[in-house]
């Protein structure tokens, strides 16, 4: 309850919970699961309840927004840092040259995600919506992991072009980072409405949240390209 009022579609949600639980359960008592398969169910299950304890609990939002904007500032200070500031070690030079393709990889696979996601909404079916959100921001989350270690390891890339195509690219460039500063919050607080029952401003904030992280993710593929041609 919330201000004496039931929280949205949570007895829908329930059910689609226990459908889950009921579809993974082994069928027989006592029936050991391999270790793969055990390890997925528990992580299912884990996932729901995680999801069903956040609805229930009264969960300021002042308070996680305001642990979003910090955790956002932080990260983005950090990713800074580590374009301008930080410098490579040479001793990496021409190793582990897979991870700007991984990144471009990742991107798409989260624009795809994320296209699905909005195909799904659109047909009313949440739960492959929840799916495809939740499977797009797990491939950012990759993402982010193998951008700063590519960063780490070989800094930034210079790009070599001159002309209309540089000033295209940079344009692309200062738009991508500029916009995946402004989204990863928006994604985060939008997240957090969904998960905690409040569909109405997930809805709000989703409108601007969901064209700005489809954007990022498809000019992340758009620059590796630009530096495929012109850099690696």
């Amino acid at each position: 309850m919330r201000g004496g009022r039931p929280l949205p579609l949570k007895g829908e949600f329930i059910q689609t919970l226990d459908s889950y639980q009921r579809k993974f359960k082994p069928r027989q008592p006592g029936v050991m699961l391999p270790p793969l398969r055990q390890a997925l169910d528990d992580f299912r299950m884990d996932f729901c309840d995680l999801i069903v304890t956040m609805e229930e609990a009264e969960i300021s939002p002042r308070l996680v927004l305001g642990a979003i904007v910090v955790v956002s500032g932080l990260a983005v200070s950090f990713l800074l840092w580590l374009l301008y500031v930080h410098h490579a070690s040479a001793d990496f030079a021409g190793r582990w040259m897979f991870l700007p393709g991984l990144n471009a990889l990742l991107n798409g696979l989260c624009a795809i995600a994320l296209c699905l996601g909005l195909y799904f909404i659109k047909h009313h079916n949440r739960g492959a919506h929840r799916k495809s959100m939740l499977l797009a921001f797990a491939f950012s989350s990759v993402f982010l992991i193998s951008y700063i270690a590519n960063h780490a390891l070989h800094g930034d890339t210079i790009f070599p072009g001159h002309g209309p195509v540089r000033t295209l690219y940079l344009s692309i460039l200062a738009s991508h980072v500029i916009l995946s500063i402004v989204a990863l919050p928006m994604v985060l607080t939008t997240f957090f409405f969904s998960l905690t029952g409040r569909f109405a401003m997930h809805r709000r904030i989703a409108r601007l949240a969901f064209p700005i992280w489809l954007y990022v993710s498809i000019t992340g593929v758009v620059v590796f390209v630009f530096l495929k041609v012109y850099a690696y």
